[in-house]
């Protein structure tokens, strides 16, 4: 079979995976191997492939298949996270294109809408996740909202209510008001934007010439103003404390109050205090006793429900339906044209956003439910000490005190979110506000007669309109995916938990993977992985976010279909550093088509070789080709055991960075090159097969980063009776550092000669004399007859004396005195000779500097003063050999 100029991946990738899949290589059961297990981070059903899945997933899919060809039993669980809030926005849009408000609906007819856009486009990104080559054990695919798992994660709420952990209160809450629902702190996103601060004048009761000016950045919620706070330390209004002052536009009696939470410094030092909407301001209400009065419902637009006690004016109920940044506007227009606003400065502030939405957070006092995390923590304490004793391993360590200062300053989950997609509440309720908890109303009914001695007749109990927070399900994954709460001590829980790794984004440590493992100690009493690998986020070149807002985030499929899968996770995984984020590039990409075409190329300059085999070996062949397969054998070994230890390490790019120069400098540059036949030669059947065996090697060190063209090229190299996918690693084998060294020597003196050769314009096809000055000769025999070769030396011979009339060059302190036909510039060389003298002067005192310094030798490591001796020693040893060149012209 010809093979084509370049690699072309597209047709490759399609048939590999489909074959891959075909032979049930990714599908696993418990067996008597050690298993190896990974839970994909599941993906929102709403989403699409982007480069931070790209680089989450590519590092999986590397352990995974690593750890098949370690011949372990490697389950990688797919999946989607049914993400309440986004799925329901996505329907409620598919909706409106329809002409239909959600409104108009049913809860029922609304969920079959929400099913109907689950099943057409909720498993896109499952199926984008076989382009990139993932080897995903998609018989095991799971989804949060699953029967088996809906039921579960109503199972949990039951048990951790009836543990007292979960409760029912009225509460300040995040509040999305586009979503209009509740989220928790962890799902508020911090931005700074340029903002105002409003000096408003709130004049005294029983003196209106008198004022205390306030300085607030929301005069929207004034109308919902209790009280105004100073500080007791604040002279500036010792006296001012107990009067009270009228709130502009509404004419509501206030008190001043003090409380050592005021900051005297910032604004003018008094702080007005709106119970309903502020979390700081609520707990000073509850501390001194104030009432809250909501202003503001819940898409954030004025309401005057809760101002029927303040008779309010025509002027006030015009607001009504206002939303809250129009209402800022018009409020401070009329509360200037009464001459109550002092001035108006320019403030750079901070808003908590929705994660989900963008929206801009409310505090809004809701009756919701919540988890006492302090409580269940103390029921679960494993949950810290597993990661700060490493029992779990964070990968990068310094996470750990991430995670500690989250779980020591921890505030309770609120887990109601007012939507329909999810798991509805499990709480059943009579008219008059009296509920219990159970899964179905059969079971509330008896549960009813039982709390409340009531005889309930079926159908007169309402649930809970809320479902639970996306979050309440995920942090079940590891377990139910393997149902072990659905089905407790199951084979397959039993086998795969706890999971080995876990790979995840660090901006979900406390979302998600705090919670896995409070889950893990709680519901199956052990950790829930081993390992946990941090990857940083994608960036673009000037370190910014991908968005596509931005306009910076690439369509990752398009990216697959122009460089190939291959070449995208190996651009990927080339520029990312464990656990730091990362500044992609399109030329990565680049870098990886490049690569791939180089292992191309140098399996047809092989196979060119399959019919060029020959019968004899002449001693020359014998002689070269046994260094060559010497060293590079060896250096396969060394490179083995450097990826080896990278790879438990987590230090993944560094791996493939090694494995890159493996490939290029030192198998195509080097080794190849110096088994060469020459011009219409024949080679050595014993050097050919080698070589197979060599390429076939490296393939399995490739294969798990870059798995389709490795899988191709292996099944052009030979009949293969296995499939690389599924083929046992060749293990590694000790190496000979003095061969090694051998090998390095050679590359440096062949590199040398060739740059010699083109500062003194001697052609590559110019034949030498070459004549070696060293004070161990044999330390070159086993590489002469390679050298003579690669330099097109008609001679090579060892000297005790200089070569007169000849180009010197220095490898340390060896000479190497060329002879050529070529007549010598004596004029040109002297100047290079020159330039270099200098060059090698200032290298020296730059090395004698530090040699010099007391303070750098006393405190220096031994290994890095032997170093720069090293390097003194080499230095003047070239010098030397320099100045006697120069004496020789």
């Amino acid at each position: 079979m010809e093979l084509s100029k370049n690699y072309l991946p597209a047709d490759i990738e399609a048939n590999w995976y489909a074959h891959w899949l075909q032979k049930g290589y990714f599908n696993s059961k418990p067996d008597h191997r050690e298993s190896y297990t990974i839970v994909i981070p599941p993906p929102n059903v709403t989403g699409v492939l982007h480069m931070g899945h790209c680089l989450n997933n590519t590092i999986q899919d590397i352990l995974i298949r690593k750890a098949r060809m370690q011949g372990k039993n490697p389950c990688w669980v797919p999946g989607t996270d049914h993400a309440s809030i986004a799925t329901e926005a996505k329907v409620v849009a598919m909706l409106r294109e329809r002409g239909i408000i959600k409104s108009s609906l049913s809860r029922e007819d609304f969920l079959k809408y929400a099913w109907e856009w689950k099943e057409k486009y909720g498993g896109i990104i499952l199926q984008q996740l076989k382009k990139l080559g993932c080897s995903l054990d998609w018989e095991r695919t799971a989804f949060t909202m699953d029967e088996e798992y809906y039921k579960s994660v109503i199972s949990i709420f039951i048990r951790l209510f009836d543990d007292g952990i979960i409760y029912r209160g009225l509460r300040m809450v995040n509040w999305d008001p586009t979503g209009k629902t509740a989220l928790s702190d962890e799902e508020v996103i911090f931005k700074e934007i340029d903002s105002k601060l409003y000096y408003v004048k709130y004049p005294l009761a029983n003196d209106s010439s008198s004022f205390i000016t306030v300085a607030t950045t929301r005069p929207e919620t004034i109308l919902g103003d209790v009280a105004i706070c100073v500080n007791p330390s604040d002279k500036r209004y010792a006296a001012w404390v107990g009067k009270e002052v009228i709130v502009p536009i509404i004419n509501r009696k206030i008190p001043i109050i003090a409380d050592e939470y005021v900051d005297a410094e910032f604004g003018t030092g008094a702080l007005k205090i709106t119970p309903a909407h502020d979390k700081n301001d609520n707990e000073l209400g509850k501390k001194h006793q104030l009432k809250a009065i909501t202003t503001l419902d819940a898409e954030a637009k004025f309401t005057a429900a809760e101002l029927s006690e303040d008779n309010p004016s025509d002027l006030i109920l015009s607001y009504v339906g206002m939303d809250r940044f129009d209402l800022r506007k018009k409020i401070v227009e009329d509360i200037a044209a009464l001459g109550q606003v002092d001035k108006i400065e320019a403030y750079k502030g901070q808003v908590g956003t929705s994660e989900r939405t963008g929206a801009v957070i409310e505090s809004r006092l809701s009756l919701q439910w919540f988890m006492d995390m302090k409580a269940f923590l103390q029921k679960h304490p494993e949950t810290l000490s597993s990661v700060m004793n490493d029992e779990i391993r964070f990968h990068p360590a310094k996470l750990k005190n991430t995670y500690n200062h989250w779980l020591e300053n921890i505030k309770d989950w609120c887990i109601s979110r007012q939507l329909w997609w999810g798991q509805r509440i499990p709480a059943w309720y009579l008219p008059g506000g009296e509920f219990v908890v159970a899964e179905t109303e059969s079971e509330a009914i008896l549960a009813f007669k039982e709390k409340y001695q009531l005889d309930i007749e079926n159908g007169s109990l309402q649930q809970d309109e809320d479902v639970l927070d996306t979050w309440f399900s995920s942090w079940l994954w590891p377990i139910e995916v393997f149902k072990g709460i659905s089905n407790p001590n199951n084979p397959d829980i039993n086998y795969y938990y706890p999971t080995t790794t876990l790979v995840t984004g660090q901006d979900i440590i406390f979302f998600w993977v705090a919670r896995m493992i409070m889950a893990g100690y709680a519901f199956e009493s052990k950790l829930p992985f081993k390992d946990v690998y941090f990857t940083g986020m994608v960036r673009d070149t000037q370190g910014r976010k991908m968005s596509k807002q931005l306009g910076n985030s690439p369509d990752l499929l398009d990216l697959i279909d122009t460089y190939g899968a291959d070449a995208v996770r190996f651009g990927i995984m080339i520029a990312s550093p464990a656990g730091n984020d990362l500044l992609f590039d399109e030329s990565s990409l680049e870098q990886g088509r490049n690569f791939n075409n180089k292992l191309w190329n140098a399996l047809k300059l092989i196979k060119m070789w399959e019919g060029r085999q020959s019968d004899v070996t002449t001693n020359e062949q014998e002689t070269v080709s046994n260094f060559a397969l010497h060293w590079f054998e060896n250096r396969l070994n060394e490179i083995k055991s450097e990826v080896d230890g990278l790879m438990k390490q987590f230090r993944l790019s560094e791996a493939l960075k090694i494995l890159y120069s493996l490939v290029w400098d030192d198998f195509c540059s080097w080794y190849l090159e110096w088994i060469k036949p020459g011009f219409e030669q024949p080679i050595d059947p014993a050097i050919y097969n080698k070589t197979l065996d060599y390429f076939e090697e490296l393939m399995q060190l490739l294969h798990p980063f870059i798995p389709f063209i490795t899988e191709e090229i292996y099944h052009h190299l030979k009949k293969q009776d296995s499939d690389l996918c599924v083929r046992l690693e060749t293990p590694g084998r000790p190496f000979s550092s003095a061969i090694l060294a051998e090998g390095k020597l050679l590359q440096q003196v062949i590199s040398a000669i060739r740059d010699t050769r083109i500062k003194n314009k001697i052609k590559p096809r110019d034949s030498i004399q070459l004549h070696i000055l060293s004070e161990d000769p044999s330390s070159y025999q086993p590489i002469l007859n390679i050298l003579s070769k690669q330099v097109n030396a008609a001679s090579v011979s060892f000297t005790k004396d200089n070569i007169p009339n000849t180009i010197v060059m220095a490898i340390e302190k060896d000479k190497f005195y060329i002879e050529s036909e070529r007549e010598i510039d004596t004029v040109s060389l002297k100047e290079e000779l020159l330039k270099d003298l200098a060059h090698q002067k200032g290298f020296l005192d730059t090395v004698m500097k530090k040699l010099t310094n007391e303070r750098f030798v006393q405190n220096a490591k031994p290994e890095v003063v032997a170093i720069e001796q090293k390097k003194k020693a080499d230095a003047e040893a070239r010098i030397k050999t320099i100045e006697e060149s120069l004496e020789s012209l």
